[in-house]
């Protein structure tokens, strides 16, 4: 189940956002069950979580809190994801992108680490945009990763 919470009336600028969210996340998770939320929000909520829980007191465009176990829950809970408008709407306009091809690519990112990828090293980072970009073509979305020119 993929839950989305619109918090901040800007992701409006993203047609049908909820089903946009939904289809990255149902993308990524591809045959995996479980339950993620999404919560889409602005980038003082997501400061003010980033310093909280990461001890970096600034906005950042995701961030992704995986769920603990819990035994006897099915589907079990994966985790939740957190978007912040203002930084990816700056980001989808520097990168030349639409809103909505960056919010997908974030948010299968976010699940993505909800899974348990991560892009510590080169290696690992390297499968990781290899599979985002895999995930995002399946959803007619350019490789987020291509240069720019």
């Amino acid at each position: 189940m993929i839950e989305v919470e619109v918090e901040v009336e800007g992701w409006a600028a993203v047609a049908d956002v909820e089903t946009v969210t939904r289809r990255a996340a149902g993308a990524a998770l591809g045959e995996v069950s479980g339950t993620i939320t999404v919560l889409l929000t602005d980038d003082e909520t997501v400061r003010d979580l980033n310093a909280r829980f990461r001890d970096r007191d600034r906005p950042t465009n995701v961030l992704s809190f995986p769920a603990a176990p819990i035994p006897g829950i099915d589907p079990a809970p994966l985790g939740d994801i957190v978007l912040a408008l203002e930084t990816c709407g700056a980001e989808a306009q520097a990168q030349g992108k639409t809103l909505s091809d960056h919010l997908s690519h974030l948010v299968v990112h976010g699940v993505l680490h909800l899974l348990g990828r991560d892009h510590e090293t080169d290696t690992d980072a390297d499968e990781m945009e290899a599979e985002e970009r895999q995930i995002l073509s399946g959803l007619g979305i350019a490789d987020p990763y291509r240069a720019i020119a």
